[in-house]
């Protein structure tokens, strides 16, 4: 039984956002349309006048201070989303102890396509001849009580906090013209045992 709850195509071009965020503060990255695609990100400091303020000079002169693997952070946590709320308490390291830091990321709103499946059902990302699935962004848990819920106990569907972002979808789909999967905690994995849950992704159809 294939379940597709939401299924939306936005066709727009692709508008270039920017987020600059000082010291510990929650940096946020929103698209009112398509969803986010992170194209670059920084954490650290690389010139001495952005987030500056009155701080003393010698907490923003270094600026050759720049963390290892912040983009790809930021990447996994974002990309698909259309609202997405990071600080840096998710990074694991300090790259300049003496130094005030900022988050900074360059993304764009890309149109996408969005399903929503019903635990233990398929699912199936399609595209038109000449263009190629590429999945942005893919989640099996739960964040809504009201989605797949019917005839549902309750119980099943308290836990809006699941969460279980995975590749599996991207893994298996992207560059495929057609690709058909089971939503089921076989293939995804049981971070909430006692919740039904439902797959979340999101994806566009790119020309070969």
């Amino acid at each position: 039984m294939l379940v597709l709850l939401f299924r939306s195509m936005l066709t727009f071009h692709m508008c270039a956002e920017r987020a600059i965020t000082c010291g510990n503060h929650v940096h946020r990255l929103s698209c009112e349309t398509g969803v986010i695609r992170v194209q670059e990100s920084m954490y650290g400091r690389t010139n001495p006048d952005t987030c500056s303020g009155e701080k003393p000079e010698e907490v923003v002169t270094n600026t050759a201070c720049s963390l290892e693997g912040a983009e790809d952070i930021i990447k996994t946590r974002c990309d698909g989303k259309k609202v997405c709320e990071v600080t840096p308490a998710i990074f694991a390291r300090d790259p300049c102890h003496d130094t005030f830091k900022y988050l900074q990321t360059s993304y764009a709103c890309v149109p996408s396509i969005h399903l929503i499946t019903c635990e233990q059902s398929m699912v199936q990302l399609q595209c038109d001849e000449g263009h190629v699935i590429h999945v942005y962004h893919a989640d099996f848990g739960r964040h809504d009580a009201n989605i797949c819920s019917f005839r549902r106990d309750a119980s099943h569907l308290q836990n809006v906090k699941c969460s279980n972002p995975t590749d599996k979808v991207a893994e298996r789909c992207n560059g495929k013209h057609s690709c058909t999967m089971r939503a089921s905690s076989t293939l995804f994995g049981d971070t909430c045992p006692k919740t039904y849950k439902y797959l979340e992704l999101t994806y566009n159809c790119l020309s070969k």
